[in-house]
């Protein structure tokens, strides 16, 4: 029996490699795509969303993949140093950052030939983001790569203790940082939760509930592009923020209430940020974040203070190990009436 035999299909074959990071899925797209426009990694982000939005419901909606899948699409980068370019896909749209892939992708250039000079026992892969430029050091040795950490674009505070109107919960207080993408903050216990215990719809909700506000009352800014400015979600934290030798949990709800299995590799580099700017941690303090949903941990430590326009900033390195899970092609067929992806709400 031919196993690998493509299925009788209609269009194009869409090759792919899945990875996960603490237990969130990665889906590297490696064929399918037509070609994506642009002159900046920006612009091709534009592009895709506005020409072929359709192909992410395909490839990220059931029945290939489920409401919290995740992807990655390799695209040119207009910067000479990078190894490669990389657009974010989800639920809803498109990210512009997402740690948890960078340290996938890592894994993934050395494995697949992406990077010709490999060094033991790092070898530096740079990762064109939509956010910018990240360099990840990709643990290498015997032939094998590993554990793999990066280097943030400058991450910063935007604004601490601001006050919102959640529907059903009154005034919450909030912080907001960035970390490629922008985050809101808040301690589960401000609606009687643990992230570590509360059913994961209670922690939906809430989290939800916070986005929204902040999204309706809050208006974000970016010093190097307006595509930058949007709220990608909230983190409800433990509240474990001052500088601790043990783990600090949190959970990150982002796109469409799409829950991230593992400490989110963004928003650990956003809350960093935060706890720095607060001096609750110190540059080149390394404190542990455990996914309040598998237990999964990175690491993350500011390293260098820099600056984002008027924003004091800092840039984060953010460590995690990514695995394979497999590897296929995925195919459509034109009498198919659930093609296109569908999900369930």
């Amino acid at each position: 029996m031919e196993v690998l035999k493509i299925p009788p299909h209609d269009g194009p074959i869409f090759s792919v490699v899945d990875m996960h990071t603490g237990g969130e899925p990665l889906r590297i797209i490696l064929s399918g795509y037509p070609e994506i426009e642009g002159d900046t990694i920006l612009a091709k982000r534009r592009y895709m969303r506005e020409n072929f939005d359709h192909l992410r419901q395909v490839l990220m909606f059931e029945p290939r993949g489920h409401y919290d899948m995740y992807g990655a699409l390799l695209v040119k980068s207009e910067i000479p140093e990078a190894h490669l370019g990389v657009l974010f896909m989800h639920n809803e749209g498109y990210s512009t950052m997402c740690g948890h892939a960078v340290i996938a992708l890592g894994r993934f250039a050395i494995d697949y030939g992406l990077v010709k000079m490999l060094q033991s026992p790092e070898t530096q892969v740079n990762i064109h983001c939509p956010c910018g430029l990240v360099k990840t050091y990709v643990e290498y040795v015997h032939g094998r790569s590993g554990r793999v950490r990066f280097h943030s674009v400058p991450a910063f505070t935007f604004s601490t203790d601001f006050s919102v109107d959640v529907p059903g919960h009154g005034k919450v207080t909030v912080d907001i940082a960035y970390g490629g993408a922008f985050y809101a903050f808040v301690s589960a216990a401000r609606f009687g939760l643990d992230v570590c215990s509360s059913m994961t719809r209670d922690l939906v909700d809430a989290a939800s509930a916070v986005t929204n506000a902040v999204k309706a009352q809050v208006k974000l800014y970016h010093p190097e592009s307006k595509d930058l400015a949007f709220l990608y979600g909230t983190i409800l934290t433990d509240g474990s923020d001052e500088f601790s030798e043990e783990p600090t949990a949190n959970i990150c709800i982002f796109a469409d209430a799409q829950v991230d299995r593992s400490p989110t590799g963004s928003g650990v580099t956003a809350r960093i940020a935060l706890q720095y700017h607060k001096g609750h941690i110190q540059l080149n303090q390394t404190r542990t974040f455990k996914s309040g949903t598998t237990g999964s941990v990175f690491t993350g430590k500011a390293i260098e203070e820099t600056q984002c326009g008027d924003f004091k900033a800092v840039v984060v390195e953010v460590s995690g190990k990514a695995h394979y899970t497999g590897s296929t092609s995925f195919v459509l067929e034109n009498d198919d009436h659930l093609k296109n992806g569908f999900l369930l709400t």
